[in-house]
């Protein structure tokens, strides 16, 4: 199967087979590409697998390379009456991995990504071979005076009309996330094409605080993640997840490499895409 006639979508710049895992509340679209070591790759709020197409048609040349679209984003089902809490796409992912029944893999997240894929990992360390972390986070955020102001806007009445009716979280946010404007894809947010595919982009900013037992519950878990090896690679001039977030990182992953990207906003494989993928040449080798 190809990918779907979406004209939004070019398909040089996402030249990838469709395939698609089967949940209870709908169709999960992913790319399997390449053979080799498994590296997989984790999307967070508005993007897709897209976000990641230029690692992928590097990588896929030397290893399987894969990256599923959460559903409600991407080429996934987007369906209303599913609720889109972090811990239920946590529980998608890990039934999507159990499917692919990988034997060890290295995990790339970003955004939400983070805390969806580190919930596999902190449950099930023995199958990663190696982390790679970029500008995201993993506890509680209910007592950080930024997060709960950024949470109760775009989370609340005014942030969800706006992203329901305008799409605001690609089009204004994530844009203010990037330095250099010249990386910022249209297509990261264009797949929420209506108001009603754009119910888990509005719900994921007041999950922030929301799901604050949940993210705490993972943070307890980070020593079960301890002796794998970790890549932290961090844009530093991201202003969703900041230098406050690094340091936090910094303190308490051990056995890390640690790349900071001075320049680089909230997309380091997307900015600086060179040296992202040259990270993840030398994890999965």
């Amino acid at each position: 199967m190809t990918t779907e006639n979406k004209s939004w979508l070019d398909r040089k710049e996402y030249p990838f087979i469709s395939n698609y895992f089967d949940l209870p509340i709908g169709k999960m679209h992913y790319v399997d590409e390449g053979k080799g070591e498994p590296i997989v790759f984790v999307h967070g709020n508005p993007g897709w697998s897209y976000e990641y197409r230029k690692s992928i048609k590097e990588l896929s040349k030397t290893n399987r390379c894969i990256s599923a679209d959460h559903i409600g984003f991407g080429l996934s089902d987007k369906p209303f009456d599913w609720n889109y809490l972090p811990k239920n796409h946590a529980d998608n992912f890990e039934k999507f991995i159990n499917h692919l029944n990988l034997d060890k893999f290295v995990l790339v997240v970003n955004d939400w990504g983070g805390p969806i894929g580190l919930s596999y990992a902190v449950n099930n360390p023995d199958k990663i071979k190696h982390l790679i972390i970029t500008n995201t986070w993993m506890w509680s955020a209910k007592n950080d005076t930024y997060y709960r102001m950024f949470s109760g806007f775009v989370g609340g009445i005014i942030g969800r009309f706006l992203i329901k009716n305008f799409n605001f979280f690609g089009k204004v946010i994530i844009k203010k996330c990037i330095v250099d404007k010249k990386h910022f894809d249209k297509t990261i947010y264009k797949h929420l094409e209506t108001k009603r595919d754009r119910k888990g982009c509005w719900t994921f900013p007041k999950q922030i605080i929301g799901s604050s037992d949940w993210l705490n519950s993972l943070w307890q878990k980070r020593k079960n993640i301890d002796n794998i090896p970790k890549t932290l690679i961090w844009g530093m001039k991201d202003i969703a997840f900041r230098e406050q977030e690094f340091k936090v990182w910094n303190k308490e992953l051990k056995n890390k490499t640690v790349v900071k990207l001075d320049n680089v906003g909230h997309y380091p494989h997307e900015e600086s895409t060179e040296i992202f993928i040259d990270e993840l040449k030398k994890a999965s080798t």
